[in-house]
């Protein structure tokens, strides 16, 4: 499957996604780690360790501090 990552005030990314591939996988292709971004798919989050079975999402950065 092809998988389109459209990253919040950033790049569109397109990319492979094999059986078995999760969001984490993808996030991962794209220099970001479930630690500091999180998948989103028709607005609603998505488990890290999910399988894309949808070919868009966007991805939101999480910001920390205090």
């Amino acid at each position: 499957m092809r998988v389109t990552l459209d990253v919040a005030g950033g790049a569109v990314h397109e990319l492979d996604a094999p059986e078995g591939t999760t969001w984490a996988d993808l996030l991962s292709e794209v220099d970001l780690s479930p630690h500091e971004a999180s998948v989103l798919v028709d607005g609603t989050p998505v488990p890290e360790d999910g399988e894309p079975e949808t070919a868009e999402a966007t991805v939101v950065r999480l910001v920390q501090g205090g």
